[in-house]
């Protein structure tokens, strides 16, 4: 019989802004890989052309909910793209 051990973690509760900067980084991280796959596809050999159809189809349907979730939340669009632009010069990994 094998024995599962669960490791104590401490719970930090997220405030609404740990949450808005969450889904902002998770909108330009999707950006990023939007961009990635039609790049891609651009070069891709013929064995490859139907898996970037597939990211790119399943990156924008992903980005289209953020920004559905941003705008719900009241979100500016502008300043997603502002944040964008910072993490940019920064050279900032994000999420």
């Amino acid at each position: 019989m094998q024995e599962i051990y669960r490791k104590d973690e401490l719970m930090v509760e997220r405030t609404e802004l740990d949450n808005d900067a969450e889904l902002i980084c998770h909108i330009i991280r999707t950006r990023k890989d939007l961009e990635f796959a039609n790049k891609n596809y651009e070069f891709a050999d013929s064995d490859l052309i139907d898996y970037y159809i597939y990211q790119i189809k399943a990156n924008q349907a992903k980005l289209d909910y953020l920004i559905k979730m941003a705008k719900v939340k009241g979100l500016n669009v502008n300043f997603i793209k502002d944040m964008e632009y910072e993490f940019l010069e920064n050279d900032q990994e994000v999420i």
